[in-house]
């Protein structure tokens, strides 16, 4: 997913020994033409927007990992504040909450809870009855966790594990001293809790909210029936030639990943394969979701929006997943490519960290040829989008994607997708003869990129992002076959290059 005006910027290899002509094709596609693709989004990696009734039956729903909460003492009429954002201590002591007052909850139960700081140290209380509470742990621990009752008012108690109640003391601290179990009423150890943000709905909200053996049921249910055998005969139906696939770091430990993940993307993966190769379509592999989330989204199976994943042990075990699907299906015939990382962090992962990373994936010996730069486009996401009008958006795709586009396709360097984009902007009051305008200008505009583009995403709730019900609503209508441009030989294997694009 695009954010803000950031073009993220993601490349594959497709493994030929090939270097290509300055006029191209996609070898091996039905039809001979270029990628025409759409993303298996929400499959085997979970975005809870995508199918928000994965998360229907989660006890204690509204606090998984990552909710942001805010405390407020009802006696003190203070928010409880980790100075200086973590690392310092703990006061009661702030009349109005920011981002020092905002707590990210790690979920241990449905009712026991770590609280990580901006800064991302945890509140701790040593020392069991009478502690105070601190904010210098950089890991959580025994003390760090905490009971969290509440009542239907919103209003809860904090309980040590060792049983005692916080309470917030006229010198403005928290402290583990409350005398015996309080009451609902304006008492020092009675707090009104604000839940700020409950943003994040991946693989990691959902495994660790339900549990193992919970969440092992319900995944297996939507892998088994979100995406079958019955929609690639629709895609190819339908001209659709490759699926972008969308997958976690996890599916390289597969059956049995680390916790709290759960086992079984990559019997689903190996279907997708078998049933792309019944219909002549190919498979992009996408790493969406690297171990430590390489942008602190819930697609990337971030715990509460951390990014984590530009350090040493990150990055190797991210290598040791690429080698494992080389390994495994550099030899499949519907392998296209395997995209190395989706949608890093401009903000946070450093460029020459990003470069290093991709050239380490890139020890395959077989040159600089046959790399694929992949833009993601959306008319979203940005304020810059919210007020235009439909002719305003397809004035963007004109001046500026296709401005864009024709840069790129003549700078004699990698071949251009675009590897997500949707038939759904701001426009509140739109008809359906404007999304079909819409629509046939992206089309008609991402069909220029040299290597093609891929819809995001095949399946979805909100009926626009939709590719299913846009084509048979006929919001959105597919030519027979965008122009060819004939390339030599490109096959498969693996990711190399990433830049980042801002508009």
């Amino acid at each position: 997913m695009e954010l803000v005006l950031t073009k993220w910027v993601c490349a594959f290899l497709l493994c030929s020994w090939l270097i290509f002509s300055p006029i191209y094709s996609v070898v091996g596609l039905h039809g001979d033409s270029k990628v025409r693709a759409v993303n298996l989004g929400g499959w085997l990696v979970v975005e809870g927007w995508i199918k928000p009734s994965l998360f229907d039956g989660i006890p204690n729903g509204d606090m998984l990992d990552g909710t942001e909460v805010q405390l407020k003492s009802v006696t003190l009429a203070k928010y409880v504040s980790a100075e200086n954002g973590g690392g310092a201590s703990v006061s009661v002591s702030r009349d109005v909450a920011s981002s020092w007052e905002t707590l990210r909850l790690w979920r241990v139960s449905e009712s026991e809870f770590q609280f990580r700081t901006l800064q991302g140290q945890f509140l701790t209380c040593d020392g069991g009855e009478g502690c105070s509470v601190s904010e210098i742990a950089v890991s959580p621990s025994t003390s760090g966790t905490f009971y969290v009752e509440e009542n239907i008012y919103g209003r809860v108690h904090i309980k040590t594990m060792s049983g005692t109640y916080l309470q917030a003391t006229m010198a403005n601290q928290l402290v583990a001293n409350y005398p015996g179990k309080p009451g609902w009423d304006d008492n020092a150890a009675t707090f009104e809790m604000t839940i700020v943000a409950n943003n994040l709905h991946g693989d990691y909200q959902l495994a660790n909210g339900y549990g193992h053996s919970k969440a092992k049921d319900v995944l297996k249910r939507h892998r088994n029936s979100f995406i079958t055998i019955g929609d690639f005969n629709f895609l190819y139906r339908h001209g659709i030639n490759t699926v972008r696939i969308p997958v976690g770091w996890w599916i390289a430990y597969d059956p049995d990943p680390p916790a709290p993940f759960i086992g079984g993307t990559l019997e689903a993966l190996d279907n997708a394969f078998s049933w792309a190769q019944s219909y002549n379509i190919r498979c992009i592999i996408d790493l969406h979701a690297a171990p430590g989330s390489q942008n602190g989204m819930e697609h990337s199976a971030s715990r509460d929006g951390s990014i984590d994943w530009p350090n040493p042990d990150s990055i190797s075990q991210t290598l040791h997943v690429i080698d494992f699907l080389i390994s495994r299906y550099a030899k499949q015939p519907a392998l296209l490519g395997i995209e190395l990382l989706n949608e890093p962090s401009a903000a946070t992962v450093p460029l020459d960290t990003l470069v290093s990373y991709y050239k380490q994936g890139y020890q395959a010996n077989i040159g600089s040829h046959n790399i694929v730069v992949d833009l993601h486009y959306y008319n979203l996401f940005d304020n810059f989008f919210v007020s235009m009008s439909p002719t305003d958006n397809i004035q963007f795709i004109y001046k500026s994607r296709e401005t864009q586009l024709q840069a790129l396709n003549s700078a004699n360097g990698p071949l251009v997708f675009i590897g997500e984009w949707v038939n759904e902007w701001n426009v509140t009051s739109a008809s359906q003869s404007d999304y079909q305008d819409f629509g046939r200008v992206q089309l008609e505009v991402y069909n220029a990129a040299s290597f093609g583009w891929a819809y995001w995403t095949l399946k979805n709730d909100r009926p626009h992002w939709d590719f299913e019900w846009n084509i048979r609503n006929k919001y959105l209508q597919l030519s027979s076959s965008p122009n060819k441009r004939n390339v030599n030989g490109l096959v498969l294997l693996v990711l190399l290059f990433s830049l980042h694009y801002i508009l």
